[in-house]
């Protein structure tokens, strides 16, 4: 057998640079790169490695490693999880500061391979700097921080640990049921050892993403309960997405008859204007998706988590059976669900098959498609251009939309990011999304700070598109760092900041719970003498590299826009946005308790509302 010898480190670049898959513009690298920010734990093993093999594995310098990592995630996602990258830190902070990235990786089912240093496996010098002692265990070190986060969790002692470990991990990273954030932990005496390698463990097999077909007797239960069905309401997640499975989608809603509702991470996955898509589904939905799942009598929820934003808190749709489509049993199994493991893709094309002639009750498809073009006029009016003294975030979006009609690209290559505060919220209902991939956003963990960064991971994943990241002024400030990141990479970000002057959506929901304003507005938080900051998020993303300028208006920021799609660099425009209005029209009960005493009348109001709404629920 031929061997060559390389250190741990090397052997584990090597692997990863070899692995290909086959795509449609052929065949393609899996790894698209690395982010690296190198520490004394790092810097002599992994980035060696990296060095040599700079060329069929970029390595790219971040800022900060929870962004770099969000960055990766985001690659992910926009690949729809085809394609990924890896993560190296070193010990200590370096890798504890991916841990919330890991958790963002680990809840929305995206691959990411992360490499962080570890102490030494020798223990010679211990404790190591930026060592974590435990004096209960000799073996847990901060990497241990990684294990509930992460779906696949080894830590390598010996360089020939990675013949088994590598393959494990890449199972993992490409499996669809089980795809998530992978940790290998590499003390940083191992990253150097040496070990004879067999020569074959570096010509991998191309990649092949498995899609699981539906088993013919849960395929034969699905379709009973369908068959009965006169008023079916199909609930698409991002599952449809990741099996790639839009055009089936499309197929079996016109050929069946049966609206469709989108989840955070499904919207996109049917076209804003198909005369059955009834928009958003849940707390942030629209009133056609909402309206419709309360009278439905059969859901169908095709690759989704059903979170509680998707279910009303499990308040949502409670009459309907409920049939889940996903290729993980996890997901199928909630809420005693008739299961269906299957490939979206398959799943469907399977049932449409297996079910000749059958279609939703013409009063229905009357219905669904009278509702749908009622809320697509609603979402006109939201969005319209109207003079008001403070514009809020519906108004702000339908400015940004409106500037692709004037711009280089067509309206529907437009890529909009977005994860957190009420942003999130505005945009599932009102954002016009045509292609798969155009709304790119986080929600199933809601990281503030995921923006920027993720923004970046699109651009890279997407070069030819025009990224659009909108971001709350909160969020911004937790996580900026990588607009510098975004101008060193020639990666072009828009970023759209809204200042509503600190924290717009809890303080909200605080006063919704019957609370007093109270530490998030800038106004209602402990200052010193000289008050709160009047920050110029302009001035500071122009320190970073990037073009910048406020506006205070619609019209404004359509010009701002019109500059920023021109612009050769990354380009920031922030507005003032009013923190009290949003859309009222849509939405549904959201469960967040209420403390059961309280010596405020609004407090102990709003309990009795929320014990209202509590028997609402399905067990």
């Amino acid at each position: 057998m031929s061997t060559v010898r390389l250190t741990t480190a090397q052997g584990l670049v090597r692997y990863l640079a070899a692995l290909h898959t086959d795509s449609g513009d052929g065949r393609v690298p899996l790894f698209g790169g690395v982010f690296a920010i190198f520490g004394h734990g790092n810097v002599a093993g992994i980035g060696e490695a990296l060095f040599r093999h700079r060329e069929a594995l970029p390595t790219y310098r971040a800022h900060n490693e929870q962004a770099m990592a969000h960055a990766a995630i985001a690659y992910a996602k926009a690949h729809m999880r085809r394609r990924m990258m890896a993560c190296t830190t070193s010990i200590g902070p370096g890798a504890t500061n991916l841990v919330t990235a890991a958790a963002l990786a680990h809840v929305n089912r995206l691959p990411v391979l992360f490499l962080p240093g570890d102490v030494f496996m020798s223990r010679a010098p211990d404790p190591a700097l930026q060592q974590v002692e435990d004096f209960h265990d000799g073996g847990v070190s901060a990497n241990d921080c990684f294990k509930p986060v992460s779906r696949y969790f080894d830590r390598i002692a010996y360089p020939e640990q990675l013949l088994t470990a590598l393959p494990r991990a890449i199972h993992v990273l490409t499996d669809p049921a089980l795809c998530g954030p992978v940790t290998l932990a590499l003390p940083q005496d191992v990253q150097t050892m040496a070990y004879d390698f067999p020569e074959d463990f570096f010509s991998p097999s191309a990649i092949v993403f498995r899609a699981p077909p539906p088993m013919e007797a849960e395929l034969a239960r699905t379709v009973a309960v369908l068959r009965e069905s006169k008023r079916p309401l199909i609930v698409a997640g991002g599952g449809v997405l990741y099996g790639l499975a839009s055009e089936a989608l499309r197929a079996f809603a016109d050929t069946h008859g049966v609206p469709v509702a989108e989840t955070q991470a499904g919207k996109g996955a049917l076209p804003w204007d198909h005369p059955l898509q009834l928009g958003a589904i849940g707390v942030t939905g629209s009133t056609a998706a909402n309206a419709l799942a309360r009278e439905a009598d059969v859901v169908l929820a095709i690759g989704t988590r059903l979170q509680d934003f998707t279910t009303g808190s499990h308040s949502l749709a409670t009459q309907a059976r409920l049939v889940s489509l996903n290729v993980n049993v996890f997901d199928a199994l909630k809420w005693r669900g008739v299961e269906l493991l299957a490939d979206a893709r398959l799943g469907l094309e399977a049932l449409s098959h297996a079910m000749p002639g059958w279609k939703s009750a013409s009063a229905w498809q009357s219905k669904a498609t009278k509702a749908a073009k009622d809320w697509r006029a609603a979402v006109d009016r939201v969005t319209g251009r109207r003079e008001v003294e403070l514009p809020y975030e519906g108004e702000v979006i339908g400015a940004v939309q409106r500037s692709a009609a004037n711009s280089a690209h067509s309206p529907s290559s437009d890529i909009v990011v977005c994860a957190a505060g009420t942003l999130p919220a505005e945009l599932h209902k009102l954002w016009r999304s045509a292609t798969p991939g155009g709304y790119h956003m986080e929600y199933g963990y809601s990281c503030m700070g995921y923006e920027i960064a993720g923004g970046l991971g699109v651009k890279m994943a997407r070069p030819e598109r025009e990224v659009i990241v909108m971001v709350g002024d909160g969020s911004y400030l937790m996580l900026n760092s990588e607009i510098a990141t975004s101008v060193m990479l020639g990666k072009k970000l828009i970023i759209v900041v809204l200042d509503n002057q600190g924290y717009g959506c809890i303080n909200r929901l605080q006063q919704a719970c019957g609370g007093e304003p109270f530490n998030n507005l800038f106004d209602d938080c402990t200052q010193g003498p000289d008050g709160a900051p009047r920050i110029d998020f302009a001035a500071h993303a122009a320190s970073l590299g990037a073009l910048a300028e406020n506006v205070k208006t619609i019209p404004q920021l359509e010009a701002a826009m019109a500059r920023a799609r021109a612009a050769d660099r990354t380009y920031l425009i922030c507005i003032e946005t009013d923190p009290d209005r949003t859309t009222t029209e849509g939405g549904c009960w959201w469960e967040v308790a209420v403390p059961e005493v309280s010596d405020r009348e609004e407090v102990r109001k709003a309990r009795h509302a929320y014990e209202h709404d509590k028997r609402q629920q399905k067990p």
